[in-house]
């Protein structure tokens, strides 16, 4: 049987549905909401196996926060009624088939990443849902991301248009340009623009970084700047070698 993973980027997809309802939001209303777009994803995708991943729920900012200290800093907290009704959406998700993974101190991002590549290494079909481009990285004929808001696939012609690179440079990228609403620094003075350039002169950022034949320009930013640049690198890269602690059967789509 042809596997078809589906992988939900569940606050992704849950935050969303709720900072949209009009006046004062409503957790079931949201569980509601996020059930039925769930069940328009499964009629569209046909999954052979589902799964909705969850980040942890504590303060802890992770590995990546100890390599850049105010990476994520100062972001929006969950609302206290939508963390309190947590549960609650889990069990909506599970009346209709979806089981959800919880994160257990690394970020749903790597999680995802991790059990996405497994199965797409494998030559098996995968699809995330999330609106996160940071999943682009992950791209290859298998693995494919989609936009469920906008109603998008982000694919390797979507991210060359949008960063003007592509998906397997895109770490590369954003170790030069950073991320701002991330709080990834990249290296000052070199934007979105310069990123591209230098991507189109040298094949990484690692050739970048030790480049001899750099025009003034650019060694005027780039020196001295080494570091927080492979940390925003390395940052911006989704780890893919996490402990699973569960095989695929778990999550068969019944």
């Amino acid at each position: 049987m042809a596997i078809h993973l589906v992988v939900i980027d569940a606050l992704n997809l849950i935050r969303r549905v709720h900072a949209a309802q009009p006046g004062q939001p409503d957790v079931d209303n949201t569980a509601r909401v996020c059930c039925q777009a769930l069940q328009k994803i499964i009629s569209s995708t046909k999954p052979s196996h589902i799964v909705a991943v969850f980040d942890h729920n504590s303060d802890d900012r992770g590995w990546r926060a100890e390599l850049l200290p105010h990476y994520k800093e100062g972001r929006k907290p969950m609302p206290p009624e939508l963390l309190a009704g947590m549960d609650s959406i889990q069990d909506a998700f599970m009346a209709i088939g979806i089981d959800s993974l919880l994160s257990d101190g690394d970020e749903a991002d790597d999680l995802v990443a991790t059990l996405a590549l497994k199965v797409a290494s494998r030559n098996e079909q995968v699809t995330i849902v999330s609106t996160d481009k940071g999943y682009c990285q992950l791209l290859q004929p298998t693995l494919r991301i989609r936009d469920y808001f906008q109603q998008r696939w982000l694919d390797s012609p979507f991210i060359e248009k949008e960063y003007g690179v592509k998906p397997q440079l895109l770490t590369d990228y954003w170790g030069l340009a950073g991320i701002s609403s991330s709080k990834i620094p990249g290296i000052a003075g070199i934007g979105p623009k310069a990123a591209v350039e230098l991507l189109s002169l040298y094949p990484s950022l690692e050739s970048v970084l030790t480049a001899t034949d750099l025009a003034p320009k650019w060694h005027k930013k780039i020196s001295g700047n080494e570091d927080i640049a492979r940390a925003s690198k390395a940052v911006a890269s989704l780890k893919t070698d996490l402990t699973l602690g569960f095989n695929l059967q778990d999550i068969r789509f019944k």
